[in-house]
């Protein structure tokens, strides 16, 4: 019933969405009577600027996803929802969203960057080293020894446990949006897929984990993303697709796990590892192998069908 609800609100929105022109961005709320959960959440919502001068948001209560269209002239038909990363703390909306959706429109690919729950964190108080970073004075930092798959870095504790389990919510409620109004964006319903970066990779594999349903993907993309929970492969698994770089803290051997996952079900899996790389490429070029990461993702999107090619300037 609440899902229902919620699809009636936002008909209007989505009107206006779908006869809007193309590369025209909406913003949707997923949840416009608040999101389950996290109801009594009171710190608000804040966008500061990186080094480059992209946006990161903060403290994210209000859940939506911004949509994308490709031009009908080129739409494939294809669509991927977008989880940003940031540890689950804060989301790098246009490195790992923004371009990510402009990127995807160009090849005829549907994007809807997503803009999931985060730990909410008051800005006056002083900070505590982020998951699985060391303190002052800590000794050495080690590598996880990774178990079922599960590389969280903080799996003890409660707060974000929490959050990741709003966030992956989230994440299904855009495949419930986006099915029901597929024919309004010109969207196969069967090639819905999520790509999700960082904290956005565990939360894409949780899309993926859960129960079969509407809210499930057709194929799973984590750029540096390990699972952020314990993996047991379901049957209805989509094709999955992992780029990392080769030194990655605890995060390269997260993302080798989930494939050796993926390949002891028998289920599609592609990784590719960048040899001198850490964290966060993103959409950013450095002049490296690992700039052609998004050339292989749209190899591999096509070879397995869930896109056709269309002409893009690279």
């Amino acid at each position: 019933m609440r899902v229902q609800l919620r699809r009636l609100v936002l008909c209007a929105a989505i009107a206006l969405c779908a006869v809007a022109p193309a590369h025209a961005q909406t913003e949707i709320r997923l949840w416009p009577d608040g999101a389950p959960g996290s109801e009594r959440w009171s710190i608000s919502e804040s966008v500061v600027s990186s080094p480059s001068g992209d946006r990161v948001i903060m403290n994210v209560s209000d859940p939506s996803v911004t949509v994308f269209l490709p031009d009908p002239k080129i739409a494939t038909g294809a669509a991927a929802v977008i989880a940003p990363g940031g540890a689950l703390r804060a989301l790098a909306f246009d490195n790992e969203g923004v371009k990510v959706a402009e990127w995807l429109n160009e090849r005829g690919i549907a994007g809807f960057v997503l803009k999931y729950r985060t730990l909410q964190q008051d800005a006056s108080a002083p900070r505590g080293p982020l998951p699985g970073m060391p303190g002052p004075g800590a000794a050495p930092r080690e590598e996880l020894v990774i178990v079922d798959g599960n590389a969280n870095p903080a799996p003890g504790d409660a707060m974000l446990n929490e959050v990741l389990e709003l966030a992956v919510a989230d994440a299904q409620a855009a495949f419930e949006l986006i099915r029901h109004h597929a024919s309004d964006w010109r969207i196969d319903p069967a090639r819905v897929g999520i790509i999700g970066f960082s904290a956005g990779g565990g939360v894409a594999v949780g899309s993926t984990l859960a129960a079969k349903s509407g809210a499930s993907p057709d194929f799973l993309v984590s750029v540096y993303g390990p699972s952020l929970q314990d993996v047991h492969v379901p049957e209805h698994a989509p094709p999955l697709f992992i780029a990392v770089g080769s030194t990655h803290f605890n995060v390269t051997n997260g993302c080798l796990a989930l494939f050796a996952a993926w390949k002891s079900a028998g289920t599609p899996a592609e990784i590719h590892v960048y040899d001198g790389v850490s964290a966060g490429f993103g959409m950013t070029k450095r002049g490296q192998p690992v700039d052609g990461w998004t050339d292989r993702l749209y190899e591999w999107l096509a070879a397995r069908k869930l896109t056709n090619r269309v002409n893009a300037d690279r």
